[in-house]
């Protein structure tokens, strides 16, 4: 049986699929009970004139099985923009389809058509799958940088 796999742009009406392939990647990754994307989220900050973060979105025969959520950094020591890829999630069913490379390929495309010259992302410690992935597909691990994070105190505290 013969599958059609497309890559492309969310808009609106993909927003309730997008949200459940991020609600899954929050499960996979153990992060589910301090999720707090919505809907509308999305189409406040994803969608419109001015949006924050971009979703590439796969389907297989009309159903969105996959998506890559990246943003951009506009210059560093280069003065070139990062594409920084913050969620790549391909529904377990789907992970066969050649929809995680169809995405990988889509943002290579993004990248170079904004002129950038890296996509950087993060790779959960333990996810070995996901590592053979990236390395499939031209990714190497940063041998120079570690990723850090710091708490930051709400509500006028620190």
């Amino acid at each position: 049986m013969t599958h059609t796999l497309s890559v492309r742009p969310f808009d609106r009406s993909d927003v309730p699929e997008v949200l459940a392939l991020m609600r899954g990647l929050a499960v996979f990754e153990g992060y589910i009970d301090a999720f707090a994307v919505t809907e509308q989220d999305l189409i406040d900050h994803g969608l419109g004139d001015a949006p924050r973060f971009g979703v590439l979105a796969a389907e297989v025969d009309g159903r969105v099985v996959g998506i890559a959520v990246h943003y951009v950094i506009p210059w560093t020591y280069d003065l070139k923009p990062t594409l920084v890829l913050k969620e790549l999630f391909v529904e377990e069913g789907a992970r066969s389809s050649g929809a995680g490379a169809a995405l990988i390929a889509a943002l290579k495309r993004h990248a170079a058509s904004i002129g950038a010259p890296r996509i950087n992302w993060t790779v959960l410690a333990g996810n070995e799958p996901a590592k053979r992935f990236y390395r499939r597909h031209g990714g190497v691990a940063d041998e120079v940088w570690q990723p850090w994070t710091m708490a930051v105190p709400q509500g006028g505290e620190g």
